[in-house]
């Protein structure tokens, strides 16, 4: 199974794509979709849904898993994060892709085995379980591949498949 795992974003937006083989996960594309400083906010919008939609095009996965609104006390990161996660949906929901949220301490769990890990932990792991040969960088890049690790856990684990 092939997985788009969306860390939203609007300065950047890390993206990462999984295939399981079983018990085998390989990384197979990752990277971060970045704007300069100054671009104005509709502008990163177009780059997100454009670059997403490219992705989703190129690789076909057969499903998207995107990172959950979750915040402490930025209540000002929420919105442009919140407008980076609706068109990371429509492009997965304009080519028919399953998808799948998960919360951050989902995706840390289901990585580390620990709903509370540290972006350092999150990191190794992601580098360990995709036998990567140096950390994936920026750290949305990591988080992004960590989403798609979680969604391929959550895609083929037996309440998913049965819902």
């Amino acid at each position: 199974m092939l997985a788009l795992g969306i860390d939203p974003g609007t300065a950047i937006c890390g993206y990462g794509i999984v295939e399981s083989d079983g018990s085998n996960l390989t990384a197979i594309d990752y990277g971060a979709i970045t704007s300069p400083a100054k671009s104005r906010q509709e502008d990163r919008l177009v780059k997100i849904f454009d670059s997403v939609d490219a992705l989703i095009k190129k690789y076909r996965p057969e499903i998207l898993g995107v990172e959950k609104l979750f915040f402490y006390n930025n209540v000002s990161t929420a919105i442009p994060v919140g407008q980076a996660r609706g068109v990371t949906l429509l492009a997965a929901a304009k080519n028919q892709l399953e998808i799948l949220e998960l919360s951050p301490p989902e995706v840390k769990q289901s990585v580390t085995g620990y709903g509370k890990a540290s972006k350092d932990q999150i990191i190794f792991m992601v580098t360990k379980l995709l036998k990567l040969s140096e950390p994936p960088s920026p750290d949305d890049t990591a988080d992004a591949l960590a989403v798609a690790i979680g969604t391929l856990y959550l895609a083929n684990s037996f309440a998913w498949r049965n819902r």
